[in-house]
């Protein structure tokens, strides 16, 4: 069931990979936890038992440890998923995973960096003239400059790069793509790359078309990208937690701050509710606190 249900989600639902792996995953521990129980029949399966996995993954036990709600929320998702598929394959008559909702994680503002912080790294990560170090610098000025996903940087070839017109083509999660801008710092470093470096990393892969390349010429990997961004920042001397996604949180919270339209903002991030997208209209509104706090005669008291 779990095979015919996540190779559903594979073909006909178009998820990306990253989402399959994620499910089986989380769909193997259930299994797991089915098996640890006594069950072997799907039809077996009742409310209580899916309750007493949510319970399980948000307590652990010897050999796991307890989930945060986010995780175990992704879990009973997937589960969801399965028990729904179930009933649409005529397997069980009833969804007994539909009245088990999944836990809801503390809203979290997102963590962005300065602008001149963010200046401080893109230096940083160009401070050579090496061919790594124009590809280093090209890919953190491109994640700033669009807001791409990680996957989505790394993931980029050559022919979706229209330098002529300074846009890019990224294709997001469920293969959805959307033409971005790009801005000129990142047009300019991307076009160094492409002609002084690249070029020299090429020659020593196997032939591919992905744009940022590796020391071996091959697809610059989502660890290796994350690598270089720890670099970068070490080399600025910024001392705050960074991650791939930190650039995605600067990109869409500068933008709301300087007065952008949150659905614009959601169309460059490629959401596809702009729920997920105001999140950063909160981080806007803390802002606006305190400047008002400081400018404003009467705002203390």
């Amino acid at each position: 069931m779990v095979r015919s249900f996540t190779d559903h989600l594979a073909v006909e639902r178009g998820s990306a990979a990253n989402t399959l792996s994620s499910y089986r995953r989380d769909l193997a521990r259930y299994l797991a936890y089915l098996d640890l129980t006594g069950i072997s029949s799907f039809a077996a399966i009742d409310s209580a038992t899916v309750s007493g996995f949510l319970t399980y993954l948000r307590t652990g036990d010897e050999e796991h440890q307890a989930l945060s709600p986010a995780s175990a929320a992704r879990a009973i998702v997937a589960v969801r998923g399965l028990h729904r598929f179930a009933v649409r394959d005529g397997i069980v008559v009833h969804d007994v995973a539909h009245e088990v909702r999944p836990p809801v994680s503390p809203r979290r503002l997102p963590k962005a960096i300065s602008i001149d912080d963010v200046a401080r790294l893109l230096e940083a990560a160009g401070i050579d003239d090496t061919p790594l170090a124009l590809r280093d610098r090209a890919l953190l000025e491109l994640l700033y400059s669009t807001g791409a996903r990680i996957s989505e940087a790394v993931g980029l070839v050559v022919d979706e790069l229209d330098l002529a017109d300074r846009t890019v083509l990224l294709s997001g999660k469920g293969g959805k793509q959307r033409r971005v801008p790009l801005g000129s710092y990142a047009a300019d470093a991307v076009q160094a790359y492409l002609v002084r470096a690249r070029p020299t990393l090429a020659a020593k892969g196997r032939g591919t078309h992905v744009v940022f390349l590796n020391a071996r010429g091959g697809a610059l990997s989502r660890q290796s990208a994350w690598t270089v961004l720890r670099s970068a920042a070490d080399k600025a001397g910024l001392t705050a937690e960074i991650s791939p996604h930190t650039m995605r949180h600067s990109f869409a919270t500068h933008l709301m701050e300087g007065g952008a339209d949150v659905r614009v903002v959601q169309e460059l991030l490629g959401h596809s509710s702009v729920t997920t997208t105001q999140i950063y209209t909160l981080v806007t509104v803390d802002r606006l606190r305190e400047v008002y706090a400081s400018a404003h005669p009467r705002a203390l008291g």
